[in-house]
């Protein structure tokens, strides 16, 4: 059963006096420990897909259905309790909270799911020890570099081990060097605990580590390609 099943998706704007169709007719599966990059120029739907996704949008017509769930026709309150429990986000901003420690920063998520205590904190341990970043639990996000603040993102995003990652241009910010350590980290994480990377990018590092490339278009799906690495064609 894939995780994400994307139905005849579409979402059209009407802000302006010429509607803007964002979507038009988007139909994806996606399957449990994917890792996957959704392409294409600017203005072509990527943002707006994962929106849809993630339930941080709903779509003008269409189903996004998570496993068995029909996330398009939730309630409110419903769709937040969805989010909180299964679904991962990764942003360009990093969004971490700045008064909350990296390890506050990581845990807020549990702390909303009423984790208990032990549970948090070895989650919290192992995850800022894959990222190389144990040094730093104490430290608040202005102490920390571009990259740092990304990968603590990458960790928050992971804590609660949800059934997929949405990543929206997650490198766009990040310098050649820390763009590598984070793509490397997110593939590790990806091998090691079978979670479903999403992203939209416009980076080729990105596309270059992707095993799926997605492209749209005038908010259409033009092309749909799935990349054999070269470790994986060896074990073929």
């Amino acid at each position: 059963m894939p995780v994400i099943e994307v139905k005849q998706l579409k979402k059209t704007y009407n802000e302006t006096m010429v509607p803007v169709h964002a979507l038009n007719g988007v139909d994806l599966t996606f399957e449990k420990g994917e890792f996957t990059a959704i392409v294409g120029p600017s203005g072509c739907g990527k943002t707006t897909l994962l929106n849809m996704m993630g339930g941080l949008d709903r779509p003008t017509s269409g189903i996004v259905t998570i496993e068995n769930d029909d996330i398009t026709n939730m309630k409110a309150g419903e769709l937040v309790d969805f989010r909180l429990n299964n679904i991962g986000f990764i942003f360009q901003s990093y969004n971490l909270i700045p008064v909350l420690t990296v390890k506050e920063n990581i845990e807020f998520i549990m702390e909303l799911q009423h984790r208990n205590r032990k549970e948090m904190e070895d989650r919290v341990r192992y995850l800022l020890e894959v990222m190389g970043l144990s040094d730093k639990i104490n430290v608040r996000p202005r102490y920390l570099s571009g990259g740092q603040q990304q990968r603590v993102a990458v960790a928050r995003a992971l804590a609660s081990k949800p059934k997929f990652i949405l990543a929206d241009e997650p490198t766009a910010n990040l310098d050649s060097k820390s763009t590598d350590i984070l793509l490397d980290l997110m593939a590790e994480l990806n091998q090691k605990e079978n979670v479903t990377f999403v992203f939209s990018t416009h980076d080729q590092r990105v596309m270059d580590k992707a095993r799926r490339i997605i492209t749209l278009e005038d908010g259409k799906v033009i092309s749909d390609i799935k990349q054999v690495k070269s470790n994986e064609a060896r074990h073929s």
